[in-house]
Parts: structure tokens; sequence; C-alpha cells
């Protein structure tokens, strides 16, 4: 039995291995946010085109998409807790040099190998809590405090971003190079040395970590690129992800030791959670993309102004760790799901008939559900995502659940600003709100398509996990857990 699976309450040595992975995926969401609200000034001062500025923020997608189920099978292969730390120090060093960064491509390169560093780093940590807190009770408030303290690192980071940009905006990479450093010497203190796995006659599937990293790569690069390239490189660019997608499922289903094990696929809650996150991340972010292009271009508020405006959303940070454990025990994962996706439908309707001169109050509504919603449906997500997935392929999990955002994220953000572009027929205010209206039904349908996958949990015994997954050995029984070591 792991030294972490006691039973009983969550000991002093508990809090504090949660609060160093809450500190790194915290780290993960604040980067993103401040680097968002950086843009424009490191464009002034590097001198960079658009098409230069739009690839400082696709690198880190490109190196997070494409390495994650990569980075969620080396940290059970490899051992979490190695894994989380070698690449939370990577991810220091190259935020450090995306600081000290004096041209466009010194900056892409950092940003790239930061993204695959948090590839690597956020599977390790997501896997540490789901072996190392006992299935149940403590690990689901365990995960609820952990994706509370996500949601409150991007929106932190909208703030913060604003605030340390005016003092000079290599401060938003510079400020991550000291969390870093604070989380990687409470990490060595906190962390227990993790057993190294038995690889005896286990080898890395090097053909099939290849193959589905190329695919990755390359379809989110066909989605981030859509609003950007032509429709034949687009079209090309996902052809030739797809087909190698397919290549790595052939090589999966005739390798001795798969990367991605595809019998977890069968595991019906495990794939509801996994396309539930991809659509709901996919109308999250496009949401919060147009909302600040809105503020910032048509209303022509401050970037600080904008990132005031769109705090309250970081209400989740609250209610994560706080309401929505008492709602999972109530009424189960399944249904509090559907609640929070039910919840953004709310939220992004609302906003639909925005108008060129709204008040703040009148997008209250809006932001303050959206905020609710995300509460409900991130941290029972992580949790029917990771289980009853066998210890072993802990790891695996969260890569697939992490791939899923990704890819949402990269899909929501192109597909929004396609629609946007293509209705905004004129540069005037009222062409501007007609390309944002036209775009804010793509949340609206995402959130509305993951609501649907979601209700098909509701048929599963109690809206709970439905049944065990074959495990790693191919056994239908029910997969071990940390408590029934």
């Amino acid at each position: 039995m792991s030294a972490l699976s006691a039973t009983g309450g969550m000991s002093a040595r508990k809090w504090g291995i949660l609060l160093v992975l809450c500190g790194a995926i915290f780290l993960e969401g604040i980067d993103v946010a401040m680097l968002n609200v950086a843009l424009p000034s490191i464009r002034t001062d590097l001198g960079l085109s658009t098409g230069e500025l739009q690839w400082v923020m696709s690198a880190y997608v490109l190196g997070y998409g494409g390495f994650m189920l990569l980075g969620g099978r080396a940290a059970d292969l490899f051992g979490r807790r190695q894994m989380f730390v070698f690449w939370l120090t990577v991810f220091l060093l190259f935020s450090g040099l995306g600081g000290l960064a004096n041209d466009g491509w010194t900056l892409i390169l950092a940003r790239f190998v930061t993204g695959v560093a948090a590839a690597f780093m956020t599977p390790a940590g997501l896997s540490i809590i789901t072996t190392g807190f006992a299935e149940g009770p403590e690990r689901n408030r365990a995960l609820l405090v952990y994706s509370g303290t996500a949601a409150g690192g991007f929106t932190v980071g909208l703030v913060a971003g604003g605030l340390l940009t005016a003092v000079g905006w290599r401060w938003v990479f510079f400020a991550p190079v000291v969390l870093s450093l604070l989380i990687l010497v409470a990490a060595l203190v906190f962390v227990p040395r993790s057993e190294r796995p038995d690889r005896s006659g286990k080898r890395v599937d090097a053909a099939g970590a290849f193959t589905v990293t190329a695919a990755l790569v390359l379809i989110v690069l066909g989605v981030e690129r859509a609003a950007h390239a032509g429709v034949a490189v687009s079209a090309g660019t996902l052809l030739a992800g797809l087909a190698f997608l397919a290549a790595f499922v052939l090589i999966e289903r005739r390798s001795a030791e798969p990367l991605v094990r595809l019998a977890i696929l069968r595991h019906g809650p495990l794939v509801r959670a996994n396309l539930s996150a991809m659509l709901f991340a996919a109308g999250f972010f496009g949401f919060q993309f147009l909302v600040v292009l809105y503020l910032q271009e048509l209303r022509g508020w401050s970037t600080l102004e904008t990132s005031f405006a769109m705090l309250v959303i970081g209400v989740d940070a609250v209610l994560s760790p706080t309401l929505t454990p008492r709602l999972v025990e109530r009424f189960g994962n399944a249904r509090v799901i559907l609640g929070g996706l039910l919840l953004a439908v709310l939220a992004y309707g609302l906003f639909l008939p925005v108008g060129a001169d709204w008040s703040y109050a009148a997008m209250f509504p809006s932001l303050i559900v959206l905020g609710l919603a995300f509460s409900l449906a991130y941290g029972p997500l992580t949790i029917v995502a990771t289980e009853g997935v066998a210890e072993e392929e802990q790891g695996l999990a969260g890569g697939l659940l992490y791939t899923a955002f990704q890819f949402g994220a990269a899909i929501g953000l192109s597909a929004v600003t396609a629609v946007s572009v293509a209705a905004t027929r004129t540069d005037t205010p009222a062409g501007l709100l007609d390309g944002y209206r036209a775009g804010l039904l793509v949340p609206f349908a995402a959130a509305v398509a993951a609501a649907a996958v979601s209700a098909f949990g509701l048929r599963t015994r109690g809206g709970g996990t439905g049944p065990a997954p074959v495990d790693a050995a191919g056994s239908t029984e029910p997969a071990a857990t940390p408590a029934a070591h």
C-alpha cells in the first residue's frame, strides 16, 4: 500500500504534497493567462509580425498537446516523482529563457519547450494524486482542490499579467521562474520518492510515441492554423495528422507494450469524460477569447479593466473545493457534471444577444454562471476520467484527459476565430459586433454537445463510474485502487 493511502483523514504530509501539486497546476494556468495579456507589448518590443506573434502562443499549444500522451505514459514507466521534478526544472529554465529572449524565434523555441515540459509535468502531478490518495472521498476532495487551483491560476493570471506587463513584459516570464523554484524546493521536501517501476522485459514503444506525437502535433497545428492559413494547407496538415493517427492505432494493436493500451478506451465513463472535457474546453476558451476581443477592440477597455471584469469567473477557485464536494457526495459525479454543463449552456446563451453598449451589469450574469459551471464540471470530470483505472495506468489516464482539454482549447479558439472573421463584413463597430455574435454560437453549440454526451452517464448506477475497465493485464475484474492495496 502506498504511504499516502492510509485510511483516515488527510495528514499534514498529505496536505503538503497536495499543496505542492496544486502549486504546479496553478503555475501552468497563470503562465498561459499572463502571456495572453502580454502579447501586444511583446510584439511592440521585439518587432514581431502577426504571424510570429501567433506562433508565440501556438508553439506552447503544440508542445503541450503533442507530447501529453507520451508524458502521461512516461510517468507510469519511469516514476511519477522523477518525471515531475525533472520537467518542473525544465519548465523553470525555459521560462527564464523566454524572459531573456531578444528575438521572436528564441521566444518561440522557449515556449515550445515550456509546453513540452508542461506535457510531462502535468500528468505526472495528477497521477501522484490519483495513486497517492485513496479512491473515494479522500481522492475526490484532493482532485476538487486541485482543479479549483488550476482554474484559479488562469483567473489570477489575467490580473497578474496586466500588472506585470505594466512594469515590463519580461516579468511575465521571470515571475514563473521564481514560483517554479519555490515549488521545486517544496517538491523535493514533501513529495516522497516513488518506487522505480519494474520495467524488466518492458520497452518504450518508440514507434507508437513517434506516430502519436506526430499525429497530435499535426492535428493541433492544422486546427490552430485553420483561421490563418489557406484551406489547402490546413486540410493537408489535418490529413497528414490523421494518417499518422491511423498508423499509431495499427502499431498499438500489434505492440506487446503499447504506449496507449487501446482497451482502456472501452471504459465508457473515461471516454465520456474525455469527450465532455474536450467540448467544454472548446467552449470555455473560445468564449473567453471573444469576450476579451469584444471588451478591448469594440469597447476600448484597457487590458487591466478587461482582466478585472473577467475575474468573477474565478469564483470556481472558491467553489470547487467547498461546494462541489458536497454536491458530488449527495448527487454523484454524473449529475453534477451535467448540471455544470447545462449552466455553461445558460451562460453562453445569455451572452448571445450582446450589444455594442452593454453595461458590466448586463454581462455579469453570464460570467458568474460560467464560473459556477466550471466549478461543477471540471473537478468531477477529472475524477471520472481517472476513477477505476489501474494504478499503473494513472499517468496514461491523466495524459488522455489533458490531451482532450488541450485539443478542445485549440479547436475552440480556431473555430470561434474562423466563424467570427467570416461573419465580420466591415471593420465598423456594427460589423465587429456581427462577427462576435456569430462566433459566440460556437461555445454555445459546444456546451450543448458536451451536455448531450454527459447525459449518457446518468444511465450508470447512481450516476457514478459505470462498469470497470479492462485492466493492464487484460482482466475484466475491477481495477485495483490504492485503497485496496
